[in-house]
């Protein structure tokens, strides 16, 4: 392909701060800080969460120290069976091993001594209303899409029919016009012109700059607001990545597939996606064009090959 379906650089997340973690996240996971904030700028390096039952215990192997700790009630219950000295050793000793930060579920708060011995070792202690299990969960789905993998790819993302679709080809093909078609016909607006693609546990995540979030560029018309003109059924905040439309100017149609039995397949950030390539020639309906390609797209991942069995239909009949 040309420099125009080029991805761009793969950008990768080596660590992200406490304090931005928290900064965005503190509503929906329920934390509070119970301490000094001068632990905010500790840095997470992993998309997980630890339990330190272990650790707390005094097993260090193998202990996830980079990762943000979680007590739950049977390490509370455990730290609680311990004399108020040996407590504190167990805790002091969990600080000095470099831990990003201490979150304490089920609404728990511990004694001002364990405060005070994370304040001298400036590791902030927050406690969430949230039950272990459930936090740990919501966390580590935060995390994942905080670490993802990210590119940037030029063209249209739509959602249509539940099926996330990029409209790409070069540059005034007519990815725009298309989308705008396919969003008059009940689809809706993820991202025009620039599109972000995460890589979030094997699938491609896509949303728009937050800038153009919900604008669309149309030759001739400059920028429209889709969910003005169509409602906020219009648009989208993101969606995955299902499928690829290339679209490509008439005078190359004849490099195009005339069976559709080769399911071509972008590769991005290591996920194959399926492409196809449809031709834009002037009084074609390329918004439908890019529908049917999608109900292909769909009978094909529901194991109905619509070349395929035209193909052995016409085999059987040469035979016959």
């Amino acid at each position: 392909m040309g420099n125009e379906f080029r991805i761009g650089p793969i950008k990768r997340i080596p660590s992200i701060s406490l304090s931005a973690f928290y900064g965005s996240h503190k509503a929906a996971l329920k934390l509070e800080l119970l301490n000094s904030p001068i632990g905010l700028s500790r840095p997470l390096y992993e998309p997980a969460i630890n339990r330190p039952g272990l650790a707390i215990a005094g097993f260090y192997n193998y202990f996830a120290n980079k990762r943000l700790q979680v007590i739950g009630m049977a390490e509370n219950s455990y730290l609680e069976s311990l004399h108020q000295e040996k407590q504190l050793g167990s805790f002091r000793s969990l600080l000095e091993h470099d831990i990003p930060g201490i979150v304490f579920s089920g609404n728990y708060t511990p004694s001002p001594e364990i405060l005070l011995l994370a304040n001298e070792a400036g590791v902030c202690i927050f406690r969430t209303s949230l039950m272990t299990m459930k936090f740990v969960n919501m966390a580590t789905i935060i995390l994942e899409n905080e670490f993802a993998d990210r590119v940037s790819q030029h063209g249209c993302l739509i959602d249509v029919r539940g099926t996330g679709v990029l409209l790409r080809g070069s540059s005034g093909v007519g990815k725009s016009e298309t989308a705008l078609g396919l969003v008059e016909r009940g689809a809706a607006l993820v991202a025009d012109d620039i599109v972000h693609l995460r890589n979030v546990g094997g699938e491609l995540i896509g949303a728009a700059p937050q800038a153009s979030r919900g604008y669309m560029e149309v030759r001739g018309l400059g920028i429209v607001n889709i969910c003005q003109l169509f409602g906020m059924k219009s648009i989208r905040e993101s969606k995955r990545l299902d499928f690829i439309v290339t679209l490509v100017h008439a005078d190359k149609q004849e490099e195009l597939s005339r069976t559709g039995l080769d399911q071509k397949r972008v590769e991005i950030l290591g996920v194959p996606v399926p492409m196809v390539e449809l031709p834009v020639a002037p009084g074609r309906d390329t918004a439908r064009l890019v529908e049917v390609a999608i109900m292909q797209y769909l009978l094909k991942s529901m194991g109905v090959d619509m070349a395929d069995e035209f193909n052995r239909n016409l085999l059987s009949t040469m035979k016959g």
